[in-house]
């Protein structure tokens, strides 16, 4: 689908925005059901804290597969991905300060000061806040095209954050987190390097719009 028609990317948001709300519709049903395993805080905390993650791999999977296949329309799925991930942080923060520590901030300020793995997500959730908070529209030309990109690249430093969360909590067996790990660096290699996916070695459909622009350039002997 290089070039989807603006219905059909209304029904592609549509659809992922469902999609993305699964995950928090099933802990829901869960807690109705009262059909939780031995361990339901766990529970919670760890399925809303995996999904954070996979959102936000998927945000910054993003540009690359948008370089990669020429579907720029990818672009427009990436704020829904990206405010999913924060959606689903904010019930795993949630979860810790309610039904793991109950608002003691006394505890809570122990745990950031002498537990990485806590100290670590509560960077990536710091992170997370500026840049859900200015995700629109408004805010972007608030800040400038410039400032505003310059300030969403802290979703590099939370995945590396939220990588490191995950790592540091698991005791024996880092076979997952060393999965996130591999596919953060993949990722970083596809945004900061610019070979196998480098735009310009793929031939990219032009589209109606450009491919009229472009012709009526070469009649008139414009350069392209």
């Amino acid at each position: 689908m290089r070039h989807p028609s603006p219905t059909q990317i209304a029904h592609l948001k549509l659809a992922l925005f469902i999609a993305c709300l699964i995950p928090g519709a099933r802990l829901l049903a869960a807690a109705v059901l009262a059909v939780f395993g031995p361990d339901p805080v766990a529970d919670i905390t760890h399925t809303t804290g995996i999904w954070s993650l996979n959102l936000l791999m998927a945000t910054l999977a993003v540009t690359p597969l948008r370089r990669l296949l020429g579907w720029n329309w990818l672009m427009r799925l990436r704020r829904t991905l990206a405010l999913y991930a924060f959606f689903y942080a904010c019930l795993h923060v949630l979860a810790y300060l309610i039904f793991d520590q109950f608002f003691d901030w006394r505890e809570i300020l122990k745990d950031i000061a002498f537990r990485p793995y806590i100290a670590a997500g509560c960077l990536a959730f710091v992170l997370m806040i500026p840049l859900a908070l200015t995700s629109t529209h408004t805010m972007m030309k608030r800040m400038g095209g410039r400032n505003w990109k310059l300030l969403h690249r802290l979703t590099y430093g939370i995945a590396i954050a939220a990588v490191f969360h995950y790592l540091w909590l698991v005791k024996r067996d880092i076979t997952v987190p060393a999965y996130y790990i591999l596919a953060l660096l993949g990722l970083f290699w596809a945004r900061w390097t610019g070979t196998s996916l480098n735009p310009a070695s793929y031939p990219v459909d032009p589209g109606p719009g450009l491919a009229s622009r472009a012709a009526a350039r070469t009649k008139t002997g414009a350069r392209i």
